[in-house]
């Protein structure tokens, strides 16, 4: 598919994110950054992946689709269901996907959160299963930014600054620091980046830490 193709389908989906995050008032967390994070991540994988498995390019516009909408139907902002029935129809309205497609698109954005994945395992997508890993795996990876998890907690859960940080060292000693441990990424090029994010976290919490900690008291002056 041509470069220009895919940044044509990447703009109409960009505007649809614009448009839900509005109407049901999702919050930075989870809006247009996310989504272009997410979707550059799922390229970064689906080109190392598309040598080893070619049958990914017809599968293409699938996965970028999926990667920018994978929220735009998320239980926190929405019914779920509704959502994606929505960006379904947005989807089939302009064309951008046929209807297999569309359909296993719903499957995929419906199954892929951390969540539902430690609840009910992976699904099994027959041939589109790497597909649905490389979208799984690139929002897994969003996941190691701190501040995105400090904003969320602000957003979401209403805490102090404080105490969304306090937040985000547990959700991080709790959750994502154990991504790797739980086996949660297939695919080589997500273990190695994984590994690098997990790094960078680390050293960024310890940096929160030192925010918590009040400073010894000295009688220098």
């Amino acid at each position: 598919m041509k470069v220009a193709s895919i940044l044509l389908l990447a703009q109409k989906a960009f505007q649809y994110v614009y448009q839900a995050t509005d109407e049901f008032q999702i919050d930075e967390s989870h809006a247009v950054k996310h989504s272009m994070e997410v979707f550059h991540l799922a390229n970064q994988i689906y080109q190392k992946e598309v040598v080893k498995f070619p049958y990914l390019e017809k599968q293409k516009e699938l996965i970028f689709l999926s990667a920018i909408l994978h929220d735009m139907c998320d239980k926190k902002y929405m019914t779920e269901e509704k959502g994606i029935e929505r960006i379904q129809d947005y989807v089939r309205k302009h064309d951008m996907l046929g209807e297999l497609d569309i359909h296993m698109m719903g499957k995929i954005i419906s199954t892929v959160s951390y969540s539902k994945v430690k609840k009910d395992g992976y699904p099994d997508l027959k041939e589109y299963q790497m597909a649905y890993h490389i979208v799984r795996e690139a929002d897994l990876l969003s996941a190691y930014d701190v501040d995105r998890c400090i904003i969320y907690s602000m957003a979401r859960e209403h805490l102090d600054y404080e105490w969304a940080v306090r937040r985000t060292l547990k959700v991080f000693d709790e959750r994502v620091f154990k991504y790797r441990s739980d086996g949660l990424f297939v695919t080589p090029y997500a273990r190695n980046l994984s590994l690098r994010l997990h790094e960078k976290a680390a050293r960024d919490l310890r940096q929160l830490k030192l925010l918590l900690s009040p400073l010894p008291y000295t009688d220098d002056e």
